[in-house]
């Protein structure tokens, strides 16, 4: 007898299975940085000759590390569901202040990135797909293999070299020049945001281009597209509607998995090109064992890979209604 499962059931079903990951991701979160090397009172009270043994308990007492493990998670997870993730004693400011200046920026670079990343990656594997073995075939599949081969900051590194040290068609990094307001400030954001926007778009399409590639030839050799072509369709139509539409369910899963990759990715495109994201956030946190924003970085990065994997699981079942 053949089950039928209620809609309702399974979305609980599913957001119960998000919420212990989530779970499972803020204990983690807490306990990670704390079996890290280092000492974070130290690193703040700086060279051992400026401070005495009261100085270092006194701090530590303020930041609460002098407490058990336990009572240390405690006032975590109080802090947490109040809106109090703590102090940045990296930044001198609030942790959600620190974490949401920097997010905007690496958002700036990574949804422009997905979208241009998707469509670039989806048009190449779909030619390459269908017209497998070709030349053209093997131009675009020798091209992307070459970037997906290669380190995505290595590739930072060589374009900034070239473009902005050489040639100085780009600046060297930073966000803007300074001094600019309105359509200006909008064009030099967009001339200092090309390379590193460049580089996490060829990152993302390499990937996503192979995915697409293999699914258009597995597509193509189904019954219902000799079928559209014993028909006479023609071959746009064949391509478009036919192939593309079938081929995109795999794409957005890919592209939610990814999320996360880009995240990381992002981390060292950033510190090459001094854009003050997430990225440089958590190279500079975890340098200065700033507990409170790491943590705060990293919880943040996870929801958004959670949310875009729900996301993607509501997606995937528009695109293909089997899976509902």
């Amino acid at each position: 007898m053949q089950r039928h499962y209620h809609p309702a059931a399974s979305f609980l079903g599913k957001a119960l299975r998000y919420g212990i990951v989530l779970i499972v991701i803020i204990a983690l979160n807490f306990l990670i940085p704390r079996v890290m090397p280092g000492d974070p009172v130290k690193n703040i009270l700086g060279e051992q000759a400026y401070y005495t043994a009261e100085d270092v308990a006194a701090l530590s007492a303020e930041l609460g590390l002098d407490k058990p493990v336990y009572q240390q998670f405690g006032d975590y997870l109080g802090g947490l569901f109040s809106g109090d993730w703590g102090y940045s004693y990296l930044y001198m400011q609030p942790v959600l202040e620190a974490v949401g200046g920097h997010l905007l920026w690496t958002l700036v670079l990574i949804l422009p990135a997905i979208i241009l990343g998707a469509l670039l990656a989806g048009l190449a594997g779909l030619v390459a797909g269908y017209f497998r073995k070709t030349p053209l075939d093997i131009g675009l599949t020798s091209g992307f293999m070459l970037v997906y081969a290669m380190p995505h900051y290595w590739i930072a590194m060589l374009m900034l070299m070239f473009f902005s040290f050489n040639l100085g068609w780009f600046p060297m990094g930073k966000v803007t020049t300074g001094g600019l307001s309105g359509f200006a400030y909008f064009a030099d954001l967009l001339w200092h945001m090309a390379l590193p926007l460049l580089v996490i778009t060829l990152f993302k399409a390499a990937y996503d281009f192979l995915i697409m590639r293999n699914t258009v030839i597995s597509i193509c050799g189904e019954d219902y597209i000799l079928m559209a072509r014993a028909k006479g369709l023609s071959r746009g139509r064949i391509l478009f509607k036919h192939i593309l539409r079938n081929s995109l369910a795999p794409l957005v899963t890919v592209t939610a998995i990814q999320f996360g990759m880009l995240f990381s990715g992002v981390l060292l495109v950033e510190t090459v090109f001094s854009w003050p994201g997430m990225g440089t956030l958590i190279y500079e946190a975890i340098g200065a064992r700033d507990y409170p924003l790491i943590q705060g970085a990293f919880l943040i990065i996870a929801v958004c890979v959670l949310l875009a994997n729900m996301t993607a699981d509501l997606l995937y079942r528009r695109l293909d209604p089997r899976t509902a």
